[in-house]
């Protein structure tokens, strides 16, 4: 498609969708890691969103002890999808490899920054207060594997926060230039 006038509006919408998708599914993907409580109204929500197409993919991928390999991997396909409709937009063409690689440091950092975002908004919710909010239970669930081990600290969550950058800033950049090297990019 090249540098049309519709180039900038599709590509944004393609990566708000499928950004989304694999937001929600790499959600639910965490959540039953860490064990949530998935009778919260955000779990279930989560869940709904999630079932229709990881119910048929359940059939066929077995979970890997407690790891949901067909959460995962919808994710991985999902953000797979949205860079190659992306290349396909920008007119470079169908690399289907080259976004099956290129899906999995744009996982990680996802998954990296779910665990931020929780933290950010479990510190704001601890300002606030107020009464039950059931995205709090949701949020407490996935930071507390990494704030338990440095919980007696008053600052415990920007420790974690800092630790959670110093791993994207150390962990992406390889995987990045890694698939660079393997799609010849």
């Amino acid at each position: 498609m090249g540098g049309g006038y519709l180039t900038n509006p599709l590509v944004f919408l393609v990566q708000v969708l499928c950004g989304a998708y694999a937001l929600i599914v790499m959600l639910r993907f965490l959540l039953q890691l860490v064990r949530a409580d998935f009778h919260n109204p955000v779990s279930q929500f989560v869940v709904r969103l999630t079932t229709p197409l990881l119910r048929p993919m359940r059939r066929v991928i077995p979970a890997a002890g407690r790891i949901d390999t067909s959460s995962l991997l919808l994710a991985w396909l999902v953000s797979a999808i949205e860079l190659l409709l992306t290349m396909l937009i920008l007119g470079r063409g169908m690399q289907p490899l080259a976004a099956l690689l290129g899906a999995l440091p744009l996982l990680t950092q996802l998954a990296i920054h779910i665990f931020l975002f929780s933290i950010l908004i479990q510190v704001i919710l601890s300002w606030v207060g107020g009464g039950y909010n059931p995205a709090a239970s949701v949020i407490h669930s996935l930071t507390e594997p990494l704030l338990a081990p440095i919980g007696g600290l008053d600052l415990s969550p920007m420790a974690a926060m800092v630790g959670l950058v110093l791993l994207e800033m150390l962990l992406i950049p390889p995987l990045e230039a890694l698939v660079a090297t393997l799609t010849g990019g």
